[in-house]
């Protein structure tokens, strides 16, 4: 592991045993960790609210609140919700698949998870689900349903999933001077696929990024989306424990990141079952990302 440990996982590790630990770190490469190494601040010029954005290269995306642009046109980055003291919290789901896996999915390898899907449809849980381009190709019908249901809004996760800046827990890189390309060839994935409810929201693998890829991906118009609150479902072998990270850590306007995997995250459909009635319980309300960035005081 070459990448730096963010500051939330490192203090999960110390309390596991080694080898779980390096299998935390592994997994999160697949569905992120915090960005540049670990720093998950938000990287927007303020909280303020832009006009919906809707970008012209893809016009497709609908319209949905955005922050401003950052330095030299930046693409901003959001993280969580307005501490307000509102019970709101956004699950996020990472619907992983790189370029070239294509032959493991031909091998029987299940990318999709329509069981938490349903799941979420059954508990009636809004959530935004973060797509890699090539997630879409390969489930162009889960793409579809997944899109036009008013409870879900998908957003950008890149075409490859490969790191748009290195280190990044052993992921391949996207090419210099291609990372906004990629943004967009995912966005043109989920329109030939025919995906509705596209939102400008998009996640780096890995979460790793730095000004330069922001400064990068910035043209696209979207806005970069991050989390306070990191599950553990990657490769967890057992719900309870991803249902109690993530109820220790939620507050009010969290982000919390899962994954809509079943082979890289196979617990995450019984750990939703668990957290959603205890947080339900709390008091907190389910929403999507876009309700929390456009509830951001201006």
């Amino acid at each position: 592991m070459t990448a730096a440990v963010p500051g939330p996982v490192r203090s999960l590790s110390r309390s596991l045993a080694p080898a779980a630990a390096l299998a935390l770190c592994a997994g999160l490469a697949a569905c992120g960790t915090s960005g540049k190494g670990g720093d998950d601040k938000p990287r927007a010029a303020g909280p303020a609210r832009t006009a919906p954005a809707s970008p012209s290269a893809t016009p497709s995306v609908s319209a949905a609140p955005t922050l401003p642009a950052g330095p030299g046109g930046a693409a901003p980055v959001f993280s969580h919700g307005a501490r307000d003291g509102r019970k709101r919290v956004a699950l996020t789901f990472d619907a992983d698949m790189t370029s070239d896996q294509g032959p493991r999915a031909a091998r029987g390898e299940r990318f999709d998870n329509p069981g938490l899907i349903a799941t979420l449809r059954t508990l009636k849980v809004p959530a935004t689900v973060f797509m890699t381009g090539r997630w879409a190709e390969q489930y162009p019908d889960e793409a579809r349903s997944i899109g036009a249901d008013p409870l879900f809004e998908v957003a950008n996760h890149s075409y490859s999933h490969h790191a748009f800046t290195t280190p990044c827990y052993g992921l391949p890189t996207v090419a210099r001077g291609t990372a906004r390309a990629d943004v967009e060839r995912a966005f043109a994935a989920f329109r030939t696929a025919g995906v509705e409810h596209v939102v400008p929201y998009f996640r780096f693998p890995g979460g790793c990024h730095d000004d330069a890829t922001l400064r990068e991906i910035g043209p696209a118009k979207v806005t970069a989306v991050q989390w306070d609150v990191i599950s553990g479902d990657a490769f967890a072998k057992q719900a309870q424990p991803v249902a109690a990270q993530v109820l220790s850590q939620v507050k009010p306007g969290s982000v919390v990141v899962m994954h809509c995997t079943r082979s890289a995250a196979p617990t995450t459909e019984d750990a939703v079952k668990k957290i959603v009635p205890e947080l339900r319980a709390r008091g907190y309300e389910f929403v999507r990302v876009s309700d929390l960035v456009g509830s951001s005081p201006s």
